[in-house]
Order: structure tokens, then C-alpha cells, then sequence
């Protein structure tokens, strides 16, 4: 018989699969992990919408300012970092490693990687040691400020404690620690093998790549910050903005490759064709790395910078467009012709192509100087980059993660159904966030305003934001719901032996459509009409309608 114990070392068992070799082990840490901070920061960007939409109807607030920007701030730090950059390291590395039939070296340097990069988030926060008197908004709060850098002493006039930088120190040192493994596993593949490196690692190790030199601005910001503190340095705001926001491109892209990466690997295996030009893609790869960290300055057109500098940045920006295109063509021109059947797999991945495509026509008018100047810190351009994470980075993800859940675990989905409910309701929740976002840029309303005129034009895209962002969220609840049970109670798959396309046309099997219980149309309608007579029956006898 199962004691409470017992019962609760085998879900700790199943969910870090620690009966499983280390690379599954590693691997499964990381995606708890990453679903932790990003559930932690859902809950943060709720409630800044939350905080909204009580001061659209009704002129108060339910949380103080101090948690207004904190959680605002921390939602970016756990979504972006805890959340995404961890999972795309993750599947980066397992997938990796799994094509290339490589065994993993050094596990120390991964295993040291993963707690450093871990223990940042809970620095950031703040001094949780002060329980229950701690706010973990109180240094986060801090980090928009309007100069940079954010609450030096001397600097600004809101000083944090060094413990927020020392908390980001971890975070890139823990990043870097990261992409110096997967690289190093990239430079022992290439010294093995006489092959070219097959497309899905070439945009990993591209990746790692884009991590290694988008972070670089942010790190010597920090660092600088850190001196300026301890008065070894003095400061220059200007370039330590500009230092600091050559991450600020270059992580949209960082955390969308994972879903390029995904897409070239799935959507010639789903509609069973090869890849129209392997050439083509390794070149829009290669072009990737090139563009994508070069691009910082386009945040701060409005900055007194010389025109020709804002000009060259507009021109590389379009640049970012040309590797797009070529990878749009490329999977549109594989998948032309082909019958792909209806799953969960081709479903998500299907949404993030044609995600990727509505979303950055978002991005290039952003990137006009003069139409910058218009939207410029309104709410269009968290518009823009929320929808390149809701329609296309999360899909890819989750078209990731249906497959590899089964392929760690060795459990099928425990309901299908439930993963077709949590698709309709995310993208429906998202739409209306992105559309309530995008709404409100063009009205003008600037980013994180907490107050604003509380008329139409600004209350409705609020409202629709905010519920929005509920659907979304109960959405994502009901798939995470739905990722406990299948460890708990999944049905026992047998995929031993097989290739990673094997498991995944297996799993894909069992994630289509559902039917309506074998009803076809016309006896659905009638079941309906049915009902429909017996309410009004009931009612009749109830005098409620005559």
C-alpha cells in the first residue's frame, strides 16, 4: 500500500526522472525549473494587468506602485531568462546530443551551470532571508527607471541594493557557463565526424553563438555597474545604456531561434519531404548570427545620436528581414504539395510559422525611423514583441515539448483533449492581448503607464488585455495540469529503440483531432435541438417563459 511518503518520493521520482540516465536527469531539471520562473512570471504579468484594469474601471489600485514595476520587471527577468533561455538550452542540448549520438563530458561544468543560473533569479527578488516582511518587488521596482544605469548611487535617486547586480552577474555568468558546454560538445562533433553538422544543431551552435555575443553588452554593463558601486569606475549612462542594449535585440532573436530550429526540423519531417535547400539554410543561419546583435541603437532613436547612425542601425534592422524570408520560402517551398495530417505537433508548429510572419511585419515598422518616432515607448512595441513570443516562440515550444515529454518520461499524453482545449484558449487569450496592446500604442499610451485618462480609447484595449491575459493563463494552467498527470498516470509508451522522427510520428499518432464521440454533424445538431426543447419545457413548467 502507497503511504503519503512514499507517493510523494515517486513524484519527485517521476518528475526529475532521476531513475534515468544524466542527460534526461539534466534535461528534466531544466524544464522544471523553466516552468517555474515562467509560471512565476505569468503570475507577475497578470497582476500588472490586473492592476490596469482596476484603474481603467474603477480609479483605485490593488497593489502599491513599488509592486506595479516590480512585477512588471520580474516577469521579464523569469519569462525571458528563467523561462525561455533555460528551455531553449535544454532542448538545444538533449536534442543535440541525441542526433549527434554523442555522450555528454564534463557534467560537473553543466550541473555548476544550471544551480549558478538558478540561484540568480531568487538575488533578484531580494532579501527573501526577511520573510514575511519581504516584498520581492522592492529591487525590481527599481530597474525601470528612466536613466541608466538603474538605481547607482550618485547616479540616480533610486538606489538599490548590490545585491540586484550581483544577482545579474550570476545570471550571465551562468549563461555563459551554459553555451561554453554546448559549444564545446559542438567542437568534439565536428572533430568526430567528417559530415556536415545536420540544420537543426547548426541553428543550436548558431545560438549558442548569438548568446555568447548578445549577452556581452549586458554583462560589461553589469560588471560596470558593480565598479561604479564599489567606486572603482565612474559612469557614463549613455554608453552603458547603449552597452546594455545590444541584449535588448539580440534576446528576441536568441529565444526565437529555438522555434526556427524547431520548425526546420519538424516541418520536413511531418509532411515526410526533405528540406528544399539545405544550403539555403544554413546561409539564413549564418546570416542570423550576423545581424541579429548589431541592431542596439534602434531602441534609442530618440537619443541624441548623429542621423547616420540611426540611419546605418534602420538599414541593418531590415537586414534582420533577409535570413526571415529566406527561411520562410525554404519551409513553404519543403512543405508545398504535401499531406500533413491534423495533431497537436503540426498544429503548434504551424502556428509559430505563420506567427513568425504576422508578428515581425510588427517589427519592421518598428524599425522606421519615423514611424519610431510615433510609436516610440508605447505600448505598440510590447505589442510586437509579445506577439512574436505568444504566436510564434511558445507555439514552437510547445510543439517541442509535446514530443519530448514522452521521449524523457516514456509516458503517452494523458488526455489529448485537454491539449486541444489549451490550444484554442491560449491563442484565443493571447489575440486579445497582443490586440489590446497594440490598440493601446496607437493611441499612444505609453509603456508600463499605471495611470492614464480613463476614456475609451484606453479602457477597452485594457480590459480586453486583461482578459485576455486570464483566458491565457487558465489555458496554459490546464496544459500544465494536464503535464502532471501524464507523469503521474500517462499510459506506458514503448519508445526504446526508436529514432527521434520514430517517436515523434508515434506520439503524433496519438495527439489529433478528437472526434465528437463518433456523432457525425448532422446528429450533433440534432442532440442539440434536443436539449434545446427539454430546456424550454423545463422552463415553461417553470413560468418562466410562457
Amino acid at each position: 500500500m502507497e503511504t503519503p511518503i512514499s507517493g510523494l518520493v515517486n513524484f519527485v521520482k517521476q518528475v526529475f526522472q532521476l531513475d534515468k540516465d544524466w542527460l534526461s536527469r539534466i534535461t528534466m531539471a531544466m524544464i522544471v525549473m523553466s516552468l517555474i520562473w515562467g509560471m512565476l512570471g505569468i503570475i507577475d504579468a497578470l497582476m500588472a494587468r490586473i492592476q490596469e484594469a482596476v484603474w481603467a474601471t474603477s480609479s483605485n489600485f490593488i497593489l502599491t506602485s513599488q509592486e506595479y514595476y516590480g512585477s512588471i520587471t520580474l516577469h521579464g527577468a523569469r519569462d525571458l531568462f528563467g523561462f525561455a533561455v533555460q528551455l531553449e538550452i535544454a532542448v538545444f542540448a538533449f536534442l543535440s546530443l541525441r542526433i549527434l549520438k554523442m555522450e555528454p563530458r564534463a557534467k560537473w561544468f553543466m550541473n555548476l551551470s544550471f544551480i549558478i543560473f538558478n540561484i540568480s533569479f531568487m538575488l533578484l527578488e531580494g532579501p527573501i532571508v526577511l520573510y514575511p516582511t519581504f516584498n520581492d518587488n522592492y529591487f525590481s521596482a527599481g530597474s525601470w527607471y528612466y536613466l541608466a544605469p538603474l538605481g547607482l548611487p550618485n547616479y540616480s535617486q533610486y538606489v538599490l541594493s548590490p545585491l540586484w547586480y550581483i544577482g545579474m552577474e550570476l545570471l550571465d555568468i551562468g549563461t555563459y557557463m551554459f553555451v561554453i558546454w554546448l559549444i564545446y560538445h559542438f567542437y568534439l562533433a565536428s572533430k568526430t565526424t567528417k559530415e556536415k553538422l545536420p540544420i537543426f544543431t547548426v541553428y543550436a551552435l548558431m545560438t549558442a553563438l548569438m548568446i555568447a555575443i548578445g549577452w556581452s553588452g549586458e554583462a560589461a554593463a553589469n560588471t560596470w555597474d558593480l565598479l561604479a558601486i564599489a567606486g572603482v569606475t565612474g559612469m557614463n549612462v549613455i554608453a552603458n545604456q547603449i552597452a546594455f542594449w545590444i541584449l535588448g535585440h539580440s534576446i528576441v532573436y536568441i529565444v526565437w531561434m529555438p522555434a526556427v530550429a524547431s520548425m526546420y526540423y519538424l516541418i520536413p519531417l511531418l509532411a515526410n519531404k526533405p528540406l528544399y535547400s539545405d544550403k539555403m539554410a544554413r546561409i539564413a543561419a549564418l546570416m542570423y548570427l550576423i545581424f541579429s546583435n548589431n541592431v542596439p541603437i534602434h531602441h534609442l532613436y530618440m537619443v541624441n545620436f548623429p542621423v547616420s547612425v540611426k540611419v546605418m542601425q534602420e538599414v541593418l534592422t531590415y537586414a534582420v528581414v533577409v535570413p526571415s524570408m529566406l527561411t520562410f520560402f525554404n519551409l513553404w517551398a519543403t512543405v508545398k504539395g504535401a499531406s500533413v495530417k491534423i495533431n497537436l505537433i503540426s498544429m503548434w508548429i504551424s502556428i509559430s510559422f505563420a506567427g513568425a510572419i504576422a508578428a515581425g511585419v510588427t517589427g519592421i515598422s518598428n524599425a522606421n525611423i519615423a514611424f519610431d518616432s510615433i510609436i516610440h515607448n508605447t505600448m505598440w512595441v510590447p505589442g510586437h514583441f509579445h506577439a512574436m513570443i505568444f504566436y510564434s516562440i511558445v507555439p514552437a515550444g510547445f510543439a517541442t515539448l509535446y514530443y519530448m515529454v514522452p521521449m524523457l518520461t516514456g509516458r503517452m499524453w494523458y488526455s489529448t483533449k485537454i491539449g486541444w482545449l489549451h490550444m484554442i484558449g491560449y491563442m484565443i487569450g493571447t489575440t486579445m492581448v497582443v490586440y489590446g496592446f497594440d490598440a493601446l500604442g496607437l493611441a499612444g499610451l505609453t509603456r508600463r503607464a499605471e495611470v492614464f485618462p480613463r476614456t475609451p480609447v484606453y479602457v477597452t484595449p485594457e480590459l480586453i488585455s486583461a482578459l485576455g491575459a486570464l483566458i491565457a493563463d487558465v489555458a496554459t494552467l490546464a496544459w500544465l495540469g494536464n503535464l502532471v498527470l501524464t507523469l503521474l498516470k500517462g499510459r506506458t509508451a514503448n519508445l526504446e529503440g526508436l529514432s527521434i522522427g520514430e517517436t515523434i510520428n508515434t506520439v503524433a499518432l496519438q495527439l489529433g483531432a478528437p472526434e465528437l464521440s463518433g456523432f457525425s454533424a448532422p446528429s450533433v445538431i440534432g442532440l442539440i435541438k434536443a436539449e434545446e426543447t427539454k430546456i424550454k419545457s423545463l422552463f415553461t413548467r417553470m413560468k418562466i417563459i410562457r
